[in-house]
């Protein structure tokens, strides 16, 4: 009775998952249409894709369920995660990191390592129900019908209760968008009090800005973003400016999204020991009227605004070198270059 139990549960969950995506996908059609490109669907057949991917992940997410078609279902559910593993894998290899937009606008983050990750254990639990619908093929039929129904009324309020989570990060997501685009003349003033926050890194540990001025010296703020390749490209060098700087300037890494994500990011550009916090949205960027990445805040000793924003990675590199051990109060002004659009 207990793998009864456990077969009809488990296509409830790929279910509310397929059925997530689909709803997801319908609703931010635009989206869709432009995440199916990135993903190397040719422009003519975007459309048709587009329309056609939500509309058979609906029929999965239903068709799961009963046992005359949960088998076809599995299969289908099982083909689809296989093809889309594969073009994360290959974009993954090419250095491309487009949003998947699988959930629709509540799954705007870039992919990564933890797609994959995620997709093997769809892959996983679909190939359980696939296994146990042919196993089982009776399922839900045997189990109690007050079992039954109750089970599919929790998976029905957590995929509900999922949008609505998810729901609310896009409406914070879109606030801090608008917000950034408000926010006026962008940077603090030379001089200013620096804005307290704090953060989680990587590991869960919370980390604030007394906590990193506890060495006197100066803090610069690199806000970067996983899906900004010339964020990379600055992450790679870090490293070498922290150790030439050592003495002078402690630098910090602020991301925002996904934890895990942010730390897979940090290993894959090789960012050592230097601290990788991460914004839930936006939160860090708006106290610092930080419009893009990559861009710099330096912060000196006595927790001051040090310099104009730097902007963009030629700035930020500017804005370490600036920092001397004799000299630290005297910051030139630095020049932007180009930036990817926080969000």
């Amino acid at each position: 009775m207990l793998i009864e139990y456990g077969v009809w549960v488990s296509r409830l969950l790929v279910g509310v998952v397929f059925g997530l995506s689909a709803w997801g996908k319908a609703v931010d059609r635009v989206g869709t249409r432009t995440a199916v490109t990135d993903f190397g669907v040719p422009i003519r057949w975007a459309p048709a894709v587009a329309t056609a991917l939500p509309l058979v992940e609906a029929t999965v997410a239903v068709a799961v369920l009963p046992p005359w078609t949960a088998v076809a279902a599995s299969v289908t559910a099982l083909l689809l995660l296989v093809v889309f593993t594969g073009a994360v894998a290959r974009l993954l290899r090419a250095g491309e990191h487009p949003s998947c937009s699988c959930f629709g606008a509540l799954s705007p983050t870039p992919i990564g390592r933890m797609t994959l990750v995620r997709n093997g254990v769809l892959l996983a639990l679909v190939l359980l129900v696939l296994v146990g619908s042919i196993a089982r093929p009776g399922v839900p039929a045997g189990l109690p019908a007050q079992d039954v129904v109750g089970l599919a009324i929790l998976a029905v309020l957590a995929a509900v209760l999922t949008w609505l989570v998810g729901a609310v990060t896009g409406l914070r997501r879109r606030l801090d968008q608008q917000a950034l685009s408000t926010l006026g003349a962008e940077g603090l003033p030379v001089g200013a009090v620096a804005p307290e926050f704090e953060l989680l890194d990587p590991a869960g540990e919370r980390t604030s800005l007394e906590s990193l001025l506890a060495r006197r010296a100066h803090i610069l703020l690199v806000f970067v973003h996983p899906g900004c390749e010339m964020c990379a490209a600055l992450a790679r060098e870090l490293p070498r400016w922290q150790a030439r700087a050592r003495d002078a300037l402690s630098i910090v890494v602020l991301g925002n999204g996904d934890a895990a994500e942010q730390a897979a990011w940090g290993v894959e550009q090789g960012l050592g020991e230097i601290p990788a916090l991460v914004q839930q949205g936006n939160e860090v960027a708006l106290r610092y009227r930080v419009r893009g990445t990559p861009s710099g805040v330096l912060i000196d000793g006595e927790g001051r605004v040090a310099a104009p924003v730097a902007r963009g990675a030629i700035a930020v590199r500017e804005l370490i070198s600036s920092v001397k051990p004799s000299r630290r109060s005297r910051i030139v002004e630095h020049s932007g270059s180009r930036t990817r659009t926080l969000g």
